[in-house]
């Protein structure tokens, strides 16, 4: 089903004339354009509606000629800055009865995400590009690290790597071997890296958002009982994310309940002696037009289901380790997104559940090379 025909079925369904976007996410998603100013801001300066016959943005005389040159193929409706606010201006402008995903007096809200799942031939063609490119920056930036590296000069060296590619980072996490284990959003400070760092980024390009982590291990600074440790902690984490991708699959033919994957995750924690990881981190869910679309947990929300063709970015923890990539899960099976082909990788297999899916593995530094 097109973009064009969800929203015609959201349309008659709830008896309304137009629907009208201006969060970021779901503005990129049906323009494909970018409406951010002010990257504090919810609701960025331009809304997109749709009547059923087709696009119109509204934005303020500020934005109206950028908008026009720059970044829609639709008619751009401009109103002036002074005299009212967006909702306002999309208050007096759009079709009765109307529905936004931001305050607009007089129209009901509309929940966006489920209209953004599944994703389209479009957007996966974008998500393999983007996904792609996400893990050539963190895989480079990763080979160069050192021991005696810190952790904040990491994360600007990725936001480095990754906006040279035209990639935007909402998240940059950079933890060193002390910290990592200890905290499990190792958010970056002036602590050194020590014997090994894992380094977790979601990005975003055209709306989409990509999720990965990679783990480093400097063998001058660990001896072979701490290196193995750390493996297995590893491979734990590895095996949970594949079991809720297997499990995403099979959920996907079946109810469409994302419960019944954390069912399998809290499952497979369990069997690899870990019981209690789960309760220490979330674990992911769908990505795509949101860094999560819904997470996976014990209560999910009503609007939450499990779609092919989709993206999925689950992230297990073990204290210390982590297992992140974002992938596609169809009906034919899975394709890691965040992939370069260039990282040392096993293929693991899914408790209780059909799949084996390519993970990477620990990456080893030896005497300061890869």
């Amino acid at each position: 089903m097109t973009k064009q025909e969800r929203l015609d079925a959201y349309l008659a369904e709830n008896d309304l004339e137009a629907v009208w976007f201006a969060r970021p996410n779901s503005f990129a998603w049906l323009t494909g354009a970018n409406n951010v100013v002010d990257r504090e801001g919810d609701v960025g300066v331009a809304a997109v509606g749709y009547d059923g016959d087709g696009l119109e943005v509204v934005t303020s005389n500020i934005e109206a000629n950028r908008f026009r040159d720059e970044e829609v193929d639709a008619p751009v409706t401009e109103f002036q800055w002074y005299e009212q606010s967006l909702a306002e201006a999309v208050a007096d402008h759009g079709d009765a009865p109307a529905a936004a995903d931001f305050d607009v007096p007089g129209m009901e809200t509309v929940e966006a995400s489920p209209l953004r799942q599944p994703l389209t031939e479009d957007d996966i063609e974008n998500y393999r590009q983007l996904g792609r490119e996400t893990a050539q920056a963190v895989e480079s930036v990763c080979r160069e690290l050192r021991p005696g590296d810190v952790e904040s000069e990491v994360a600007s060296a990725l936001r480095v790597a990754l906006s040279a590619r035209g990639i935007e980072v909402p998240v940059a996490l950079v933890g060193g071997s002390e910290r990592a284990q200890k905290y499990r959003h190792y958010t970056p400070t002036n602590a050194r890296l020590g014997e090994y760092a894992l380094v977790s980024v979601t990005t975003q390009r055209d709306g989409l958002h990509a999720s990965a982590t990679r783990c480093v291990a400097f063998e001058s600074e660990m001896d072979d009982a701490d290196l193995n440790e750390l493996g297995e902690k590893h491979h734990a984490a590895r095996i949970v994310e594949v079991t809720a991708l297997g499990a995403t699959r099979a959920v996907a033919d079946l109810s469409g309940d994302p419960a019944s994957v954390f069912q399998a995750v809290q499952a497979a924690y369990e069997h690899l002696g870990y019981d209690d990881e789960w309760q220490k981190h979330h674990q992911g869910g769908a990505a795509g037009f949101a860094g999560r679309e819904w997470f996976a947990a014990p209560e999910v929300g009503d609007d939450a289901e499990i779609t092919t063709p989709m993206a999925y970015a689950y992230n297990p923890t073990v204290r210390g380790a982590k297992s992140e990539d974002t992938v596609l899960v169809t009906d034919d099976g899975f394709e890691v997104l965040t992939d370069t082909g260039e990282w040392p990788t096993t293929p693991v297999d899914a408790y209780d559940y059909d799949g084996v899916i390519e993970r990477p593995d620990v990456l080893v530094q030896e005497d300061g090379e890869s």
